[in-house]
């Protein structure tokens, strides 16, 4: 598993460039630039790349996506790297508005300021956000309205990750993971100081922002700064905020009656974000490889869209070490390590604007990888990783933890990923242990503890049996042992054309919330009750996939079947809390489940004369064995993509259909109803001395549809429609 050598690179771009770029072409390595930008569409250079990959017969081309500069497709696993003008094109406020509209991918929708991607119908911790091949430190896992503490507005490419690659990340990866590579520890030196400004504004949210990114060498040192501005206000949505099919006869209501029942028309309030953010890195880089460090501040300041109002103020300071030593010894090609500090924070204010809850999580994680050289084929590597978290979460009017109490996370783990070429067969490998543990403050007081008599919750009157143990939480300490492991082969049974078949175990073990939870989320409109007695969580996910990699039609295929022992899911039941009696219970419980799913893609260049289409459609149907629908899952969807590019112009629009979602939970009100979205963009770039100046006109759903998303939780999906149409102006500049 290594990268494409520097020489095929070349190669390989200038194959691109030939056929895509020529009138445009501008350093491929340069962030944010429009200039990989110019393919006909993203899409036809990643066919592109794997077509060039079969088609050279060259082992080296079998690559995996590392979280490093070499990043690259992998063709033995359904991976998407979003990157260049692809990238810009889609880029939003958010992780989960930038990549939800991939393939197999959706997001939830908490306004414009937290968003996190769905993948295959998973979510929370099923989905793992990585930012250079490390954990992002925050608490997005635990609930959709705590966004991803990672920006994408400077990012360098979006990589999504399953089967054995996902596992050199982490355990529990059931959905896949996403890793956001930002280049602020540079690989390599620069010959020549480069970077790009971007600037942009957007109609539906007074949305204005900017980012700029600069590398440079000094000697043997390269060095990296970055930075970026959102600020959008509450943004515009067509007709009523309010879905429409009314309050239910019983049971949990949007809005609840009084004061905050108001139904909005225009501008959805606590919807607005606002967003800023620095980066630096340093790295000396010698004959044999690298050392570098990087650090970053964040903060972000956004509302969350639901009856009860209320906003979260979030920062986090973050630093990174890499290291890698190439041929370092014997058979072994690279040695790298890794390393990150995460220090997370962030203040939840209720409507009237009073701090209500103070989070925090330190986070320390480190990595260890040794690549060998080839042997009889294959090639891999092996490692290990260390994960050390603190979670606490804080009521500020009493002091009493928040929902979840203090809670220490520690995790190590030993991998093993395997990669090989025979011909027209090719396979890979993946094998992960983990022992994680469970540390959460043996002293805490939850409230229904005798000291707190009343606010308890009698679960066996609701209809909840103790069958997994105390239905109440306790805090004890939990250790699990989970091995994961993965298997794959793609067979290339005629030039151009293959067929594959992967098979993926991962086990996962429960978090903190699952576990200790107790108490009511405002966000989410919920009494949250964990389960200290969860067993560990086991998906088995099976997939046939198949594509055709040559010729003026491409396309892919995949069907898959992941079935689950131990679900772990929360069940709404009919209980109330103690503080709000609109507000449902939700009991952490475990069924056996499957997810069924499909995806499939055909793109068509005209003869690569600069114009491009692509169909694709993505369908995911999650049940409990036992009968009834997991909750939030995303509703099928179909589109098609074109895209035509003459001289210095470039022009694409995309059409989505979201089919209704009428397969809910037994709790889930509903339907989520379908949509039609609408996007075009149109773009002009001029090369003047060293810069390349692009204008860019970004149309966002112009059918002005409201869209509202199954895979939303309910207290924000039934209340707050995602934004209207929108008009971004923009412009990059590129050295």
């Amino acid at each position: 598993m290594t990268a494409i050598p520097p020489e095929e690179m070349a190669l390989l771009d200038k194959t691109v460039m030939k056929n895509y770029l020529k009138p445009l072409a501008v350093k491929r390595k340069t962030i944010c630039v429009l200039s990989s930008a110019t393919l006909t569409t993203a899409f036809a250079v990643s066919f592109s790349t794997l077509a060039y990959a079969q088609s050279s017969g060259n082992s080296n081309l079998q690559i995996e996506a590392t979280g490093s500069q070499e990043s690259s497709l992998s063709i033995l696993t359904p991976t998407k790297i979003l990157q260049g003008n692809e990238l810009l094109d889609k880029l939003g406020t958010t992780l989960g508005a930038t990549i939800g509209n991939e393939l197999g991918v959706s997001q939830t929708g908490y306004g414009a300021g937290s968003s996190r991607p769905v993948m295959r119908g998973l979510e929370g911790a099923r989905v793992q956000i990585l930012q250079n091949g490390l954990s992002v430190g925050d608490v997005s896992s635990i609930s959709a309205d705590h966004a991803v503490a990672s920006p994408v507005a400077n990012a360098r490419q979006i990589e999504i990750l399953r089967g054995a690659a996902a596992l050199k990340y982490g355990s529990g990866s059931s959905g896949g993971l996403v890793n956001i590579v930002n280049d602020r520890i540079l690989t390599n030196l620069p010959d020549r100081a480069t970077g790009a400004i971007n600037s942009s504004y957007e109609s539906v949210s007074n949305g204005r922002a900017a980012s700029g990114v600069v590398d440079a060498a000094f000697g043997s040192v390269a060095v990296h700064m970055d930075t970026a501005i959102n600020n959008n206000q509450n943004y515009r949505f067509p007709g009523s905020s309010i879905q429409s099919q009314g309050r239910p006869a019983d049971g949990w209501s949007v809005p609840p009656e009084g004061g905050e029942a108001a139904n909005y028309t225009g501008k959805l309030p606590n919807s607005f974000n606002n967003q800023n953010n620095i980066g630096l890195g340093a790295s000396y880089i010698g004959k044999s490889g690298y050392t570098g460090v990087s650090l970053e501040r964040l903060n972000n300041n956004y509302g969350i869209p639901t009856p009860e109002g209320g906003s979260i103020n979030q920062s986090q300071n973050r630093y990174d070490f890499q290291h890698e030593t190439r041929d370092p010894f014997g058979n072994f090609s690279a040695l790298k390590f890794s390393a990150a500090n995460s220090n997370y924070n962030h203040t939840e204010f209720n409507g009237e604007g009073v701090a209500a809850a103070l989070w925090k999580n330190i986070a320390n994680e480190a990595r260890l990888d040794l690549s060998h050289k080839a042997f009889m084929g294959w090639k891999g590597n092996i490692g290990a990783q260390v994960t050390r978290s603190s979670l606490e979460a804080t009521e500020l009017s009493s002091g009493d933890y928040a929902i979840v109490p203090s809670t220490k996370t520690n995790s190590n783990a030993l991998f093993w990923i395997e990669e090989g070429k025979w011909g027209p067969l090719q396979a890979n490998l993946g094998l992960r242990y983990d022992n994680v543990k469970q540390n959460p403050n043996a002293a805490t007081i939850f409230p229904y503890d005798s000291a707190a008599a009343g606010n308890g919750i009698n679960f066996e009157q609701n209809g909840i049996s103790s069958t997994n143990g105390p239905a109440n939480p306790q805090a004890i300490s939990r250790n699990f042992n989970l091995m994961s492991y993965s298997a794959g082969g793609l067979w290339n049974f005629v030039h151009g054309y293959g067929a594959g078949l992967a098979y993926t175990v991962s086990q996962r073990a429960p978090s903190a919330q699952e576990l200790y939870a107790y108490g009511e989320h405002e966000s989410t409109a919920t009494f949250v009750v964990g389960n200290s007695n969860l067993n560990k969580e086991t998906s088995h996910n099976i997939e046939l996939t198949a594509q055709k990699t040559m010729g003026t039609i491409k396309g892919k295929a995949s069907l898959y079947v992941n079935k689950f022992n131990n679900y772990i899911y929360g069940n709404y039941i009919a209980g109330e809390s103690a503080g709000d009696e609109n507000f449902s219970v939700v009991v952490a419980q475990q069924a056996a489940a499957t997810i069924k799913g499909a995806e499939a893609e055909l793109t068509y260049n005209w003869k690569q004369t600069g114009s491009g289409a692509r169909l694709f459609g993505d369908v995911s149907r999650g049940t409990f064995d036992a009968g009834g629908n997991l909750p939030l899952q995303p509703a099928p969807r179909v589109g098609v993509q074109v895209a035509h590019q003459k001289n210095n112009w470039l022009a694409n629009a995309s059409y989505t259909y979201s089919f209704e979602q009428n397969n809910l939970a037994s709790w889930e009100i509903g339907p989520a109803p379908s949509y039609n979205l609408l996007n075009a963009g149109l773009s002009y770039t001029e090369r003047v001395n060293q810069i390349s100046w692009t204008g860019y006109i970004n149309l966002r759903n112009l059918l002005n549809e409201q869209i509202r998303y199954a895979s939303t939780p309910m207290a924000v999906r039934l209340y707050a429609p995602q934004p209207g149409r929108s008009i971004m102006v923009g412009v990059r500049a590129a050295f």
